[in-house]
């Protein structure tokens, strides 16, 4: 059992030698934790249980080469050519070939994916994949559906203690260069330090560091910021893909078109109905997800409003087929059976992210990380679209062996006290997203990005260094520091790839 004492209003709950702290109760942190049995495991979430997690919002599925005739060696292909050149080919295939038996550890575990009447998974087609090879459950509830059932199973599991109402601040270190556990607060504003021998941040994406985002606003890089303090190694900060299809209407985050839509046949128009993704990309609407971007955000800076033409290649079947993205169009008066979606480019996933192995270990001992808040090299430059919920299974998959398969020292933290609370007021937040999507969206530059950097400099002299706050400046220094364009990065003034392709590695202390 975890042992508590107090420190007047600081909490301090010191976890079993060799138990593992997981930041985080999204897909990667639930499957790894179950993945870790029988050794004990603790869940250290704000919310209950998956609720408001990236991956619970996933509509598009799961990408794997588990269809007849697919092969690893094509779905890591595809990954490598969606990755612009700096995708890490091993790690593509480690990625495709355990893939499919983790899509099946999932139908073990009990997710109920769409099949056809021979009971073979039906699979989707999205853009830049080569065949159909993206699983579903009811059309657009994959996450949904996938959370659910880890967040059941994890309930079940007697070696998983979840640790609810917590949101984890800082990490704590252990006085020799590693981790040592994290400190974590509540909304009340009391502290719990909890000690640990091996820490996992799984804690998702930067999505909530934007004003046009399909990801919750809670999704603020808290991971990359606990971490970067410490002297993580950070990779590829600037890469952030913008999803082309999410639905412009007054909702904060911005629901989401999903990409199977397009697979589907579905279209992307003016408002009077002409089609104009051919004029871009000879791919047309399934072209790779970043240059499909910046199509529909030229057509909006033109003053030609994008939409999305459901109504041939899905129609009447809307209801049943996409039940999610139905709902949210029809929660705003728009019938996507009979009327155009409006639609705008908004923030969706990180391609960068802590700096780890293919087992999930950062540079900092004591430390792994796996998910989106991670960076193996498997996505390069942009995701291939689907393998974001692939890349939790797989990785937290291989983290749970590895650390079961090592020794462990015991780590205990040098210093434990009360630390400031550094919030982030509503004024400051939004002034932070609603810079973060002006001068480091879909389109950057020189000027911009030093007007957002001097913008993050004068909030964190009012707030201090908030985990945000500091992940939005290695995204913008990344930015910056890429004077060329490539996937999800686009330069107005350097427009073009430059060679070879390398991949960025930031020390947050090298930004001073």
């Amino acid at each position: 059992m975890a042992q508590e004492t107090r420190m007047r209003d600081l909490e301090t709950t010191r976890l079993p030698a060799g138990a593992v702290l997981i930041v985080g109760a999204g897909l990667a942190g639930l499957f790894m934790a179950l993945k870790l049995a029988p050794r004990p495991v603790y869940v250290l979430t704000s919310m209950r249980q998956g609720e408001g997690s990236s991956s619970a919002w996933a509509q598009g599925g799961i990408a794997s080469a588990i269809g007849a005739g697919d092969t690893a060696e094509d779905h890591a292909r595809d990954t490598i050519n969606a990755g612009d050149g700096l995708v890490d080919e091993r790690v593509a295939m480690i990625l495709a070939s355990e893939g499919p038996d983790r899509v099946r550890d999932l139908m073990k575990y009990g997710v109920e994916f769409d099949t056809d009447p021979r009971g073979d998974l039906v699979l989707s087609l999205e853009a830049a994949h080569g065949r159909p090879r993206v699983a579903r459950v009811k059309g657009d509830l994959a996450g949904k559906a996938i959370i659910e059932t880890m967040v059941a199973r994890a309930r079940e599991a007697d070696h998983i203690t979840p640790l609810l109402g917590w949101r984890a601040e800082t990490l704590l270190s252990d006085g020799k260069g590693g981790i040592a556990g994290a400190m974590a607060r509540k909304d009340d504003g009391s502290l719990m330090a909890v000690e640990a021998d091996i820490t996992v941040l799984t804690t998702g994406g930067i999505g909530g560091l934007f004003k046009v985002t399909t990801n919750p606003k809670t999704s603020r890089g808290d991971a990359i910021g606990m971490a970067a303090v410490h002297g993580a190694v950070i990779r590829d900060p600037e890469f952030v893909q913008f999803h082309p299809t999410a639905i412009d209407i007054e909702r904060d985050p911005n629901p989401l078109a999903t990409e199977a839509l397009r697979g589907e046949g579905a279209i992307l128009v003016t408002k009077d109905g002409k089609r104009f993704m051919d004029a871009y990309h000879p791919d047309g609407e399934l072209a790779p997800r970043d240059d499909v971007s910046r199509a529909v955000f030229a057509q909006i800076q033109m003053g030609a409003a994008p939409f999305l033409d459901c109504r041939g290649a899905v129609g009447a079947h809307f209801p049943h087929e996409f039940p999610t993205v139905f709902q949210s169009c029809m929660s705003e008066g728009i019938d996507p059976r009979t009327d155009l979606i409006p639609i705008a480019p908004a923030v969706h996933y990180h391609m960068g992210g802590i700096n780890t192995d293919d087992q999930g270990r950062t540079n900092l001992p004591g430390l792994w990380a796996v998910g989106e808040c991670a960076a193996t090299g498997i996505h390069g430059a942009n995701r291939l679209a689907s393998n974001s919920l692939l890349e939790a299974i797989v990785f937290g998959n291989r983290a749970a062996n590895a650390i079961n398969a090592d020794s462990h020292v015991s780590r205990r933290t040098d210093n434990i006290g009360p630390q400031p609370w550094l919030a982030m007021p509503n004024d400051v937040s939004e002034t932070l997203r609603r810079g973060m999507t002006e001068h480091c969206g879909v389109r950057r530059n020189a000027n911009g990005l030093n007007i957002l950097l001097g913008i993050i400099a004068d909030l964190t002299e009012q707030v201090g260094e908030a985990n945000p706050l500091i992940a939005a400046r290695l995204i913008v220094a990344g930015a910056l520091a890429r004077t060329e364009s490539r996937g999800g990065h686009f330069r107005d003034d350097y427009p073009k790839e430059s060679t070879p392709p390398r991949s960025s590695y930031i020390i947050y202390s090298q930004l001073f």
